[in-house]
């Protein structure tokens, strides 16, 4: 089965693709999605636009198909849309945001979120508790996200499930579920991002609510790690990651079916692979209460 992880950090560390897909296929990962550095604008930023888009896109040149460029983007940042169109063209697959001094509603964040939608690219988010030095997790309650119900065909993840507000994240996506079926026009797509975020004594629970609340979760559900490419399996946390949830899955008798989807084929329909294997998901059909593991084929 091959793994995709969806949640790697670029650093500061001279990029070199050949080597962090050496030390990704040293713990079994086949490819993931790279995330720039953090752009200026933010608590703890420290690159510019041209910084962060060339350290990003030499991370991951001559792995088209296994690794994909994410920007890091600020809603603060001049010329912020225009930005996001040159992304886009020069190679990026998808964005990356923290609301660390700023609600994902403001009407800046919208506009940006319009662009990326009309582009056809994804967003991942952190949502839940920040663990930086500043006064900024009031920004990342899940619910402000149903804000983005609204802006037709974006699709974005809730990272880290929003821990410790995970019940609150897996509400919002149930509250999604019941809008399509409400309004067949709304057409916006939240993915579950499973990076831990979720401490060890919590990940039981987070993993046993999201398979057993009732709602149609096996096409959103992805895998990350939170790992950084210059250290990238230089330590048992990505093993450890996997071991563990693999150990909840055959508890909860999760099938082989969906974990595939969960280590693979949902990120690549997230971030718009070319030859993704398309969604049983439909929205205008889906009452969002009445999935259970045992109906998925």
């Amino acid at each position: 089965m091959k793994i995709y992880d969806m949640h790697i950090h670029a650093d500061s560390g001279e990029p070199n693709a050949d080597e962090l897909i050496y030390r990704m296929e040293s713990v079994g990962i086949y490819g993931g999605a790279v995330l720039s550095p953090e752009p200026l604008e933010s608590c703890d930023g420290n690159a510019t636009y041209e910084q962060r888009i060339e350290n990003v896109l030499a991370w991951t040149r001559g792995y088209e198909g296994r690794l994909f460029p994410v920007l890091w983007i600020h809603p603060d940042e001049p010329e912020l849309e225009s930005r996001i169109r040159d992304a886009a063209a020069r190679g990026i697959t998808g964005y990356k945001m923290i609301c660390d001094n700023y609600y994902v509603y403001d009407e800046r964040v919208m506009r940006a979120l319009r662009v990326i939608a009309e582009l056809k690219k994804p967003v991942i988010f952190h949502s839940g508790i920040i663990w930086n030095g500043a006064f900024s997790s009031q920004y990342n309650k899940p619910v402000n996200w149903e804000s983005l119900i609204t802006i037709p065909n974006l699709r974005f993840s809730m990272g880290h499930c929003s821990w410790p507000w995970h019940d609150e994240c897996i509400a919002m996506y149930g509250k999604f579920l019941r809008a399509y079926k409400i309004n067949p026009e709304i057409s916006c797509e939240m993915f579950f991002d499973l990076t831990p975020g979720t401490p060890a004594i919590y990940r039981e629970d987070l993993i046993y609510k999201l398979f057993f609340i009732g709602y149609d979760v096996p096409h959103n559900i992805m895998f990350g790690t939170d790992s950084y490419t210059s250290t990238y399996g230089c330590s048992s946390r990505v093993l450890d990651i996997i071991q563990r949830d693999n150990s909840l899955y055959d508890k909860f008798k999760v099938p082989d079916s969906i974990r595939k989807l969960i280590y693979a084929e949902n990120f690549l329909r997230f971030i718009g692979a070319k030859g993704a294997g398309a969604s049983d998901f439909n929205p205008s059909e889906n009452s969002g209460v009445s999935w259970s593991l045992a109906d998925f084929k």
